[in-house]
């Protein structure tokens, strides 16, 4: 029997709700250890890198990056090669293209003291294994956040793997597990093939959102009062985001 829209909801609802809570119970200790660190490179006036290499993992990065609410320390890479703007296919084939990842990481000249967040869906793919691996060289500390059982589920020889066939989680400094179940897609309907309802950009930025709050938190605790977006759309939100626009012009790449 074919589920109708209400029912619909209501199962992706409960879906979207069950895995946001498992993030939330599971991942506490991840996401304080990790607010930490971000506090402490902001108490010294220091950027916070964020890269989504992946299609719509790119969404992540953005989610955090010159938003409402958001710390104005944290930059976004906004690479144009796995971006989806640049093509769907074209992303796919540069996210799995052996030494992109390090070009990335090479061209926005991160380096050693620098804190770099990756964030992908299901933390295999090249780019991304080269962005950690380039940046943990050159002496950045590597935060990553995708989903452990994704990653943990895909075959070693799947064409979107890294040549060293490693996990995000294998390899960074810390890993915040955002459990996306495989294949993404949550949903499935009667007389249909496919499971639909993908359900990893909800994870992302909840994961992202809550680690942003919890920084600033940690700098409050340290009493600092970091310098938060405003919305340009709400009453007075130019003329609050004005006062720190200087101080992150030509700091902050995509600004």
């Amino acid at each position: 029997m074919t589920l109708d829209p209400a029912q619909l909801a209501e199962e992706y609802l409960g879906a979207a709700t069950a895995l946001l809570h498992r993030i939330r119970t599971e991942e506490e200790s991840a996401v304080t250890e990790a607010a930490g660190l971000l506090a402490q490179q902001i108490a010294q006036d220091r950027l916070v890198h964020v890269y989504g290499p992946g299609g719509h993992s790119n969404l992540a990065s953005q989610e955090v990056f010159f938003r409402a609410g958001g710390l104005m320390h944290v930059t976004a890479i906004l690479d144009e090669g796995t971006l989806l703007s640049s093509g769907a296919l074209r992303s796919m084939a540069i996210e799995r293209t052996p030494g992109y990842g390090r070009i990335v990481i090479e061209d926005n000249r991160l380096r050693e003291d620098d804190l770099l967040i990756l964030v992908n869906a299901y933390g295999i793919n090249t780019a991304l294994l080269d962005a950690a691996l380039t940046a943990r060289e050159r002496g950045c500390m590597v935060l990553g956040v995708s989903s452990r059982e994704h990653a943990d589920a895909t075959a070693p020889d799947h064409p979107a793997r890294h040549p060293s066939r490693q996990n995000l989680h294998d390899v960074v400094d810390l890993h915040i597990d955002t459990k996306v179940p495989v294949g993404d897609a949550v949903i499935g309907i009667d007389g249909v093939a496919e499971r639909t309802g993908a359900i990893s950009t909800f994870a992302n930025a909840f994961t992202m959102n809550w680690l942003m709050m919890s920084t600033v938190a940690a700098l409050a605790e340290r009493g600092i009062d970091p310098p938060i977006w405003r919305s340009g759309n709400a009453p007075g939100g130019d003329e609050a985001n004005s006062r720190f626009i200087e101080r992150f012009t030509g700091r902050v790449r995509s600004l």
